[in-house]
């Protein structure tokens, strides 16, 4: 999940000038341009999302199934814990669903 979140060097791009502190290596308040180019955009950000909800969604069948075959190392408490995940995966992603909407709405009722 971490790679979808850009990462940004804030105390590398801050610039050094006439209003810096001057004291020891206290670096300066004042910072450049916040973008970096080489950040993923919506598409590939909302479609690492949408992958991650699925393999949430799926992961308590598949824990169940390895309950149920026996395989050594999963406990029931897994399969709990992996659907308490997967719901709370399916409540926030319909959060977002409805704020989009909610979102779209607003700018369709913007006139030109």
């Amino acid at each position: 999940m971490q790679s979808f979140y850009p990462q940004y060097d804030l105390a590398g791009r801050i610039q050094h000038t006439k209003l810096d502190t001057g004291i020891g290596s206290m670096p300066s308040a004042r910072m450049g341009r916040v973008e970096d180019p080489n950040t993923p955009d919506f598409k590939t950000v909302f479609s690492g999302l949408v992958e991650n909800f699925n393999t949430e969604l799926n992961a308590p069948d598949n824990l169940l199934k390895d309950v149920m075959s026996g395989k050594q190392g999963v406990d029931i408490h897994d399969v709990m814990t992996a659907m308490a995940k997967s719901e709370i995966s399916v409540n926030v992603a319909t959060q977002i669903t409805g704020k989009v909407i909610q979102a779209y709405d607003k700018i369709m009722q913007i006139q030109v």
